[in-house]
């Protein structure tokens, strides 16, 4: 019987893509299946259980086939975080010690560093351990029937009935989301305010049957009886899709969110770094903090005018607040992240994108809310007629310095990368992908590394100092020499 082809066709990729990517929850999937699965198996000889601690062998047989994934999966910055938690989780299950602790997360943040300390940086690390974070935070201090230890016969109840295990995920899902939506807001410039409804309706199914029947196939497969695994993980992976385009569809389902600096973020982490680490009541502080966070990034200024690394498409901001674009390119990337960070829904290959902006052999115009004009130089002649009519040149090559204008030229956004200019009383103000003293062993200072160029050819060409005829200068500089200098 042929299978149905769950994972290639469009209308369920967006939705199973997480199910095929390696993540954190997939690798706490496979050790706990190892896990259950092995001890449950010993548990069946009387000899085995009465005498030796299978709960421990258990642990480490999980420990083993995780560390396997580990490397079958790549080695991931959110898989390296997992598997380093899940380890000190399974060899504190093996000395009898207590696992989920902040002690755990905080051994696993350090490990991360020693070996990739440059992903501090990187939103997998930021959203991976925010989650986690908030998640052993709320384990140890959340809902009563959730607390370690916790037993009483209403918890009990509870349990059989779902009660338990339903709370345990929507507390789980609000948790982990409200946690992750900073760095998600700022990297992605987009927010899920109905998660915890899709994690709600989905995770169960996921967790309950879409793995457990991929690791089934994947044990049969060598047997040729894999068949029947896969057709049952596709009616899952079909449930999984038919929640996300149903919670996709809801009014307001996709949040766009304006870029902002990093101020917003830190301020954020450190109200989530508050809440979850202090023990007394002054941890709810952070909860202040992430409110003033949320304003602070509500409030970021938007640039007027927006300029792409090559030089070679640019955005003006008009009078209706939203960006026309002109992109001589084939690349559409920039105009795709312009468009992101403006919390702009638009599809970056509409046509319409353009309308606002003029263009001629020569160059295009565009024009600012105030009716200001910006100007995309492309001809000397053009250049020389913007220098008297526009605000801001976009010019590609370099130009005089005797134009009234402010003009971006290839010198400029070869240096600094891409542009954002904002508007501040009659001048601008020029945020950069590279500010001016950015200097870095990836991404060096092009200024400074083309004067260590042009200092080393000079050395390097330059003969023995030929005789002088004149007599040799006070070394003391006089003011005009100072004047003239600068």
């Amino acid at each position: 019987m042929r299978s149905r082809p769950t994972f290639t066709t469009p209308c369920s990729f967006p939705a199973s893509g997480h199910v095929l990517s390696i993540s954190g929850y997939h690798m706490a999937v496979v050790a706990g299946v190892v896990f259950f699965f092995l001890r449950a198996v010993l548990a069946l000889i009387p000899g085995v259980a009465d005498r030796m601690q299978i709960k421990k062998w258990a642990a480490f047989a999980a420990l083993l086939v995780t560390a396997f994934y580990l490397v079958l999966s790549g080695a991931e910055v959110a898989t390296q975080r997992s598997f380093i938690m899940i380890a000190i989780v399974l060899i504190g299950v093996m000395l009898d010690r207590p696992i989920l602790t902040l002690r755990t997360v905080t051994i696993a943040a350090l490990l991360v560093l020693l070996f990739a300390p440059e992903a501090v940086a990187h939103p997998s690390f930021q959203m991976s351990f925010a989650a986690t974070l908030a998640l052993v935070a709320a384990y140890s201090r959340g809902l009563p029937w959730a607390r370690p230890g916790a037993d009483s016969s209403l918890s009990a109840r509870a349990a059989l009935w779902g009660v338990n295990q339903t709370a345990g995920l929507i507390l789980a899902s609000l948790v982990a989301g409200l946690a992750t939506t900073p760095y998600a807001a700022y990297h992605f410039h987009r927010v899920a305010p109905y998660g915890v409804l899709a994690n709600l309706l989905a995770m169960p199914v996921v967790s309950g049957w879409v793995m457990p029947m991929g690791l089934i196939g994947v044990i049969a497969m060598p047997f040729g009886f894999d068949a029947e695994c896969w057709r049952q993980m596709g009616y899952g992976i079909d449930w999984m899709n038919a929640v996300a385009l149903w919670v996709g569809g809801l009014p307001g389902a996709f949040g766009r969110v304006n870029s902002f600096g990093t101020g917003p973020l830190l301020l954020a982490t450190a109200g989530l770094l508050a809440i979850g680490l202090l023990k007394t009541p002054l941890r709810w502080s952070g909860a202040v903090l992430a409110v003033l966070a949320s304003l602070w990034a509500a409030r970021a200024p938007v640039p007027d005018i927006l300029v792409a690394a090559d030089g070679r498409s640019f955005a003006v901001r008009g009078a209706d607040g939203r960006l026309a674009f002109h992109h001589a390119g084939g690349d559409a990337f920039a105009i795709h992240e312009w468009l992101a960070a403006d919390s702009d829904g638009r599809d970056p290959r509409d046509p319409a994108l353009g309308n606002g902006i003029s263009c001629d052999p020569s160059g295009c115009i565009g024009k600012l809310a105030d009716g200001r004009l910006v100007a995309y130089a492309l001809a000397p002649d053009a250049f020389e007629e913007d220098c008297r009519r526009a605000t801001v040149i976009v010019a590609t090559r370099d130009a005089s310095s005797d134009c009234a204008a402010t003009v971006i030229g290839r010198s400029l956004w070869r240096a600094r990368g891409a542009l954002a200019l904002r508007r501040d009383g009659a001048g601008f103000v020029i945020d950069s992908a590279r500010p001016p003293n950015f200097d870095r062993p990836w991404a060096p200072n092009v200024a400074q590394q083309a004067a260590r160029t042009v200092a080393a050819n000079s050395d390097a060409t330059a003969g023995p100092p030929a005789p002088s005829r004149t007599p040799p200068r006070d070394a003391t500089p006089k003011p005009e020499d100072l004047e003239a200098g600068d």
